[in-house]
C-alpha cells in the first residue's frame, strides 16, 4: 500500500515544556490533565521526557479541551476566567477596521475590560510601535505563560489580519524565561530580549497597512482556531527554512548532503555553515528536526505501522529508526501512538 506524506507531516512541532505550561492552570485548579492530554491524542507518558514533542494539531486540540474544562481562553491561568467569545469578539472588531493601528487600538481595548491580571498597552516612540503586557499582580508561572501565550495570539491575529508575516524588532520576554526560551525563537522568529516585560516590537510604519480580512473570512478563521494561528505566517525567507524545504522534497530518500544543498542555494559549504550559525542552527540538526517533525506527524496516523514510517522517512530498518527517534525525543515510538478519547 502506498502512502504519501500528509499535507502537515513536516510542520515545526510544540514542545513538551509548551505542553506542560498550557497545563498549569487547569493542574491548579484541580482538573485531571492525563484524561485532558488523552482526548488530545497526547500520551501522558510524554510529559516524563523532556526532548518529547507534540504535533499543532495535538497542541490545538489541547486548547480546545482546555477551554472547554475552564471555560476560560486563557485556561485558568489568571484570578479571572477570560469569557468564551473574548477572541471573536476582537477579531470581529478588528475586521471592522481600516488600518492595523486601528485593529490593534480597539481590540486591546476590549482586552483590557476582560483581563484581571495584566493590562495590554500599544506605544508608539521614535518609530517603533511596542505591545506591552503589564503585569497588574505579582509575577508567578501560571501568569508569565498566560502574558506569553496572550503575546503569541495577539501576534497570529495581526498577521492574520494584513495577511502576512509583520516582522518583529524584537521580543521582549521577563528575565525568568531567559534560561528557557522554549519555543519562543520559533515562534516568533525575531530577537528575545530579556527584562521585566512581556510584549514584542516592530516599526510603526507598519501600523498603516490595510485590514485586508472581513466577516466573511473571519467564519473559516475562527472555525480553524486554535491551529490556524499556530505558525502559520512563518519567515520563509530564512537559509534554516529554505534548507528545510529542500530537504522536506527528499523525505523518503536520500536526503542531500550539506554541499549538495549547498550548489542548490548557490552557496559554498564554508559561507552555508557561517550563515547557519548566524541563525544560531547547524544543517545536521535541521535534518534531524525534519525527520523528527515529520515522524511524530506520521505516529499520530494509526493506518501506518512503524515499519511504514521508517520507510517513508528513509530509514532501510525499522530498528534504525526506533533508535534515531528515541535520540530525538527521549522515548520509543510507540508512546506516541496514543487513542484518543471520546
Amino acid at each position: 500500500m502506498q502512502h504519501s506524506p500528509s499535507s502537515g507531516s513536516t510542520r515545526p512541532t510544540i514542545s513538551i515544556q509548551q505542553v506542560e505550561q498550557i497545563l498549569l492552570g487547569a493542574r491548579h485548579a484541580g482538573h485531571d490533565c492525563d484524561r485532558l492530554l488523552q482526548r488530545a491524542g497526547i500520551a501522558p507518558e510524554l510529559m516524563q521526557a523532556q526532548l518529547a514533542r507534540v504535533s499543532q494539531a495535538q497542541f490545538a486540540a489541547l486548547v480546545v479541551q482546555l477551554r472547554h474544562v475552564t471555560r476560560d481562553e486563557l485556561w485558568g491561568l489568571c484570578s479571572r476566567p477570560l469569557p468564551l467569545g473574548s477572541f471573536e469578539a476582537a477579531c470581529r472588531l478588528a475586521v471592522g477596521c481600516e488600518t492595523l493601528e486601528q485593529a490593534l487600538r480597539a481590540g486591546l481595548r476590549h482586552y483590557r475590560l476582560l483581563l484581571a491580571d495584566f493590562t495590554p498597552r500599544l506605544q508608539v516612540t521614535d518609530g517603533v510601535a511596542q505591545l506591552s503586557l503589564l503585569p497588574r499582580r505579582p509575577a508567578d508561572g501560571l501568569l508569565v505563560y498566560a502574558q506569553r501565550a496572550f503575546a503569541f495570539l495577539a501576534y497570529g491575529l495581526v498577521c492574520w489580519l494584513v495577511a502576512r508575516r509583520l516582522p518583529l524588532v524584537a521580543v521582549d520576554l521577563p528575565q525568568s524565561e531567559a534560561q528557557r526560551p522554549g519555543d519562543a525563537p520559533v515562534l516568533f522568529q525575531a530577537p528575545l530580549l530579556h527584562g521585566v516585560r512581556t510584549g514584542w516590537r516592530f516599526e510603526s510604519r507598519w501600523l498603516t497597512l490595510p485590514v485586508v480580512q472581513t466577516a466573511e473570512s473571519l467564519v473559516p478563521f475562527l472555525q480553524q482556531a486554535p491551529a490556524s494561528l499556530l505558525l502559520k505566517y512563518r519567515d520563509d525567507s530564512r537559509l534554516t527554512e529554505r534548507i528545510r524545504r529542500i530537504l522536506r522534497r527528499h523525505l523518503g530518500g536520500a536526503v542531500p548532503s550539506l554541499e549538495a544543498v549547498g550548489e542548490l542555494l548557490a552557496m559554498t559549504p564554508q559561507t552555508l555553515r557561517r550563515r547557519l550559525r548566524e541563525e544560531g542552527r547547524g544543517f545536521r540538526e535541521i535534518r534531524d528536526d525534519l525527520l523528527r517533525d515529520a515522524a511524530i506527524d506520521y505516529l499520530t496516523r494509526p493506518d501506518l505501522t512503524l515499519p511504514e514510517i521508517a520507510s517513508l522517512l528513509g530509514f532501510s530498518e525499522a530498528s534504525t529508526f526506533h533508535r534515531a527517534f528515541k535520540h530525538w525525543t527521549g522515548v520509543a515510538p510507540g508512546a506516541y501512538r496514543q487513542t484518543r478519547l471520546g
